[in-house]
């Protein structure tokens, strides 16, 4: 595959959803939840094979800021101030393309957990 990279990030006036166009005109959109549930960082995803946390009550968290990370990523901030995932364009195409399915296994994990997306 070629290099991809975004043509455009842009953050909806609720904040909860973040859209982004690729330089080759595929546009995704990326809710704000399924961004911090699925967030790269280590808080998340943990330092190896079987830490990964299961974040629960984050169905109305929004994106507080973008912050540049070289020329390969972007940092999301949240309103509920997880601000440690470094998200590539990579990272984000896969979302926009396998999102769905991996937000799926998300909600799957909680029920097992017997955890709630909305808040405490």
């Amino acid at each position: 595959m070629s290099e991809i990279w975004p043509s455009e990030l842009k953050v909806s006036k609720d904040r909860r959803l973040l859209t982004v166009t690729f330089n080759d005109g595929v546009e995704a959109s990326l809710p704000a939840e399924m961004l911090r549930v699925l967030s790269p960082s280590a808080e998340v995803q943990g330092h190896g094979p079987g830490q990964k946390v299961t974040v629960p009550g984050k169905r109305n968290v929004g994106i507080r800021q973008m912050v540049p990370t070289g020329n390969y990523a972007v940092r999301i901030g949240f309103d509920d101030g997880h601000d440690t995932g470094i998200f590539t364009w990579h990272y984000l195409r896969e979302l926009g393309v396998s999102g769905l399915e991996k937000f799926a296994a998300y909600e799957v994990e909680l029920a097992e957990k017997k955890l709630s997306r909305d808040p405490r």
